[in-house]
């Protein structure tokens, strides 16, 4: 398993927060998603060999928020 922290703008309120976490717990491989709206990041555990870095970014900015 790897660990990545990810920055997430555009995050506003609980909602949003529930939105990022869906998106990212629903990514093939992703085993957990801790994501914080005090901090706009979100903690990511996931399987390297099913899912990288760049895809999970894409998703959450498909969600129309923008990870880095």
């Amino acid at each position: 398993m790897e660990t990545i922290k990810l920055k997430i703008e555009g995050m506003t309120c609980e909602g949003c927060v529930r939105s990022v976490t869906n998106v990212l717990t629903r990514q093939p491989g992703v085993a957990s998603a801790q994501v914080s709206l005090a901090a706009g990041e979100a903690q990511v555990s996931f399987d390297g060999a099913k899912t990288n870095p760049a895809a999970l970014r894409d998703a959450v900015d498909a969600a129309g928020y923008h990870a880095t």
